[in-house]
């Protein structure tokens, strides 16, 4: 990779796996090749995570990305001096945890905003820790947007290997996200979805749009979603270039997805797509928050509760996430150049 970006790499919910996954990675140094990895958080966390894995590696403390130095085995790091993981429980959602857990992520995205890191990637966290500690919002990537003072659309897309799967609604209640699913909804989802697999380096994304009813609402015998919302708004956003099909059947769609037809699968709800694309591959989904002007990625798992220190944890997620970043960073940062 011609550019190597700074990535800064927070652990995630100290009660969580996030520690020891960041230790692997980092001890390994499995992603030396792609990024230069700046670890934002309390060095008091990384030495447990260190502990818990069974991996251990050096730190050099730094003030500021620009002080820092990857010439060496050590990795950088800032250290927020935030967070002591023995006032807090293991294996559960803490309100405490949470509340330093969204002030570490806030750090890294202050530095995103300042240019000295070219994208942020997290270890798994716990929403409702999150919420609970302050930081109210039903996810972190609505609390990304905040921060960063977004205005438009963005959502997030899960990315497994090269297919990328996405959603038209996401954290919200299913009759939540039954009422939300409208023409508007959908074409804003297939946009964002294909535009930003063009910016990872898909030239011409292939989307399928899963229906929302069983068996795509049988022409209309149960649900006529199909018929009046969705089939029009993926024709209408067809017609605007953009290679998309639907809907189809939601539990075949992914089948074909999986099997080379298409390059991402629009579902119409949270579950709807995680479940086949889990199934898929656990331990290797990446999630993404597309549409925001900072590249943010973590692993599609979560915090892991049940094997914390067991040394089962599998860091593999993790890796794949913090590559992606890589990847589009690097490439932001080329298009950038070649319009300067």
């Amino acid at each position: 990779m011609p550019h190597r970006p700074i990535i800064a790499l927070t652990a995630g919910d100290c009660t969580g796996i996030g520690p020891e996954l960041v230790a692997t990675i980092v001890a390994e140094r499995r992603v030396a090749d792609d990024a230069r990895l700046l670890l934002i958080g309390d060095a008091r966390v990384f030495e447990e995570g260190q502990r818990r894995a069974g991996k251990p590696f050096e730190m050099r403390p730094c003030l500021d990305p620009s002080q820092a130095d990857w010439s060496g085995e050590a990795i950088p790091m800032i250290d927020l001096k935030n967070t002591d993981p023995s006032h807090f429980p293991v294996g559960i959602a803490d309100a405490g945890s949470g509340r330093v857990t969204g002030d570490t992520l806030k750090a890294a995205i202050d530095l995103a905003i300042a240019g000295s890191v070219d994208a942020v990637s997290f270890a798994p966290l716990n929403k409702r820790a999150l919420f609970d500690g302050g930081w109210r919002f039903p996810d972190e990537h609505k609390m990304f947007a905040h921060l960063l003072g977004h205005r438009g659309y963005f959502s997030e897309m899960n990315v497994l290997g090269q297919w990328w799967m996405s959603r038209v609604t996401s954290h919200v209640s299913l009759r939540q996200a039954l009422d939300q699913i409208d023409a508007s909804s959908i074409r804003n989802a297939i946009r964002l979805a294909v535009d930003t697999m063009r910016r990872a380096g898909i030239e011409q994304p292939r989307l399928a749009v899963a229906a929302l009813n069983p068996h795509a609402g049988e022409n209309g015998l149960f649900g006529s979603e199909e018929i009046d919302t969705i089939a029009p708004a993926v024709a209408a956003m067809a017609a605007e270039g953009y290679a998309c099909e639907g809907p189809f059947p939601a539990d075949t769609v992914y089948l074909k997805a999986f099997g080379g037809a298409y390059d991402g699968v629009l579902a119409m709800y949270h579950d709807q797509g995680q479940i086949a694309t889990k199934l898929k591959g656990f331990n290797q989904g990446v999630t993404v928050t597309a549409g925001l002007a900072t590249v943010f990625t973590t692993p599609a798992h979560g915090t892991a509760f049940d094997i914390i220190g067991r040394g089962i944890a599998d860091a593999g997620a993790m890796e794949a996430a913090l590559r992606l970043a890589a990847r589009l960073a690097a490439r932001r940062q080329t298009a950038a150049e070649a319009a300067a």
